[in-house]
């Protein structure tokens, strides 16, 4: 057991979404880069996930000018996005050719690895974003194919090495498991590792886990000794909790056993030394919830993400109704059966989790549904893994109604909402970037990049009147 394991580093993104519903301004951050840039990671995932929708709707931030700023900053470290497939970064599936574009564009504004999954692991939802990858790749791109990973009765370690075999005939260049929730124990762990090395063969494998049930270190172990390639770390001040396993202590812990990983200690070190104050702020500040920070065993039974869980603290809160918390946790379950069994990954996790705290709030169950769940029965995310509630699917669809079993998107290419978004905007975009987010994000892109004509207008005023 001698071989190099690599680590991609999560603070910028996962781990800051997980723990503080990614409300981390670049601000905070952009000092370390250069530092970073020394570590040796594997990569850096800084971008996708939740981060395009809270720097528009939270940061007052463009999230491509973000992405291109890191960039420059880090000249020499990969740098990861995790992209949703057909649905990117929101909550709903957009035409291929806006996959592409936006896929075209995050290659452009300075992102290497593309880490792309469907919440459902229905595969069609994911080549276009594939396809587009390859098409614009540089020397630098890697695609990589990503499994939702979760247990109920219609997943097995079988059909996850067949999942796996798929992938690699598709093309993607590495597999990441995706463990959200953190449910993956090492003895999964060891079989699956052990099944899918099997079957891919020298493909490169990668563990992404979170430390929500705390068997995140017993499980890295284990997969590490089975043969996993690569894993998913946060500098130690941002890890733990509904974050990923310190990167330090998993450095420390390879020495030991006489396996490189390529990090440079004294940057890591450092790289936590500037974060360490920065999480107190955020604990100060009522942004970081004690609750993130602990372990919950119950978490095995509520398959409950990081971030689904920081957000659906945040929406209770805002609802004044954490007294609910409980019993809207314990609901989560009940739905997910009811919907057969889904990964709870964006956007199903949200999906799920706003339908249980409805459920709650509401005082009976299905009382009002959602419209994202209606959209799922129709079939609009994709095949469900496993059998769905007959009743509710009569309820939504009427009786005999079935879901469409297609991909919704197939072969709209006309390009028709470039030019409505472009139509929409006027002079407020100012480039491609502009419109994308506009496409994925309307209300809060228009009301950013109004506020931004605004800010122009007045630093344009004040260098006249200098003048």
């Amino acid at each position: 057991m001698n071989k190099k394991i690599q680590i991609t580093e999560t603070v910028l993104r996962d781990a800051q979404q997980s723990l503080i519903a990614t409300r981390m301004p670049f601000a905070d951050f952009k000092d370390i880069l250069p530092e970073m840039d020394k570590a040796g990671y594997y990569s850096v995932e800084c971008w996708g996930g939740a981060t395009f929708d809270s720097c528009l709707r939270y940061l007052g931030e463009d999230p491509w000018e973000r992405l291109r700023k890191i960039r420059a900053a880090m000249p020499n470290t990969r740098l990861q996005m995790l992209l949703r497939g057909q649905n990117l970064l929101g909550y709903k599936h957009y035409h291929d050719d806006v996959v592409e574009k936006f896929v075209e564009l995050s290659i452009k504004n300075g992102i290497d690895i593309i880490r792309i999954f469907d919440a459902l692991n229905d595969f069609r939802n994911i080549k276009t974003a594939l396809e587009a990858t390859k098409k614009y790749a540089t020397d630098r791109t890697v695609a990589s194919g990503c499994i939702s990973y979760t247990q109920s009765p219609v997943h097995t370690v079988e059909k996850y090495v067949e999942m796996c075999k798929e992938l690699k005939t598709m093309g993607f260049d590495t597999i990441c498991l995706k463990d959200m929730a953190g449910t993956m124990s090492p003895y999964e762990a060891e079989h699956l590792i052990k099944g899918i090395k099997d079957a891919v063969g020298d493909m490169p494998i990668i563990l992404h886990t979170h430390c929500t049930t705390g068997m995140a270190y017993m499980t890295l172990t284990k997969a590490i000794e089975s043969g996993v390639d690569v894993i998913d770390c946060a500098t130690s001040a941002m890890s733990n909790g509904t974050s990923q396993p310190a990167t330090e202590t998993m450095f420390y812990a390879l020495q030991q056993y006489g396996i490189p990983c390529g990090l440079d200690e004294k940057a890591i070190n450092a790289v936590n030394d500037f974060f360490k104050p920065l999480k107190q702020k955020y604990i100060d500040a009522g942004t970081l919830n004690p609750k993130s920070m602990g372990t919950d065993s119950q978490a095995l039974v509520y398959k409950v993400p990081g971030g689904m869980l920081s957000n659906m603290i945040a929406n209770l809160k805002d609802m004044n109704a954490m007294d609910k918390f409980d019993e809207a946790l314990a609901e989560i379950p009940n739905v997910r059966k009811d919907l057969g069994y889904p990964p709870l990954v964006t956007p199903l996790s949200q999906m799920v989790g706003n339908q249980a705290v409805i459920n709650v709030l509401m005082g009976e169950r299905y009382k009002q549904i959602s419209t994202e769940v209606k959209n799922y029965f129709k079939g609009e995310y994709g095949v469900a893994p496993g059998k769905v509630s007959a009743a509710l699917q009569a309820k939504i669809l009427g009786e005999g109604g079935k879901p469409v079993d297609c991909r919704v998107e197939d072969s709209k290419r006309t390009g028709e909402e470039f030019a409505k978004a472009k139509e929409a905007l006027g002079d407020l975009a100012q480039s491609e970037e502009d419109v994308m987010s506009y496409i994925c994000f309307p209300d809060q892109t228009k009301k950013f990049l109004e506020e931004r004509k605004v800010k122009e207008q007045n630093v344009a005023t004040y260098t006249i009147e200098e003048a």
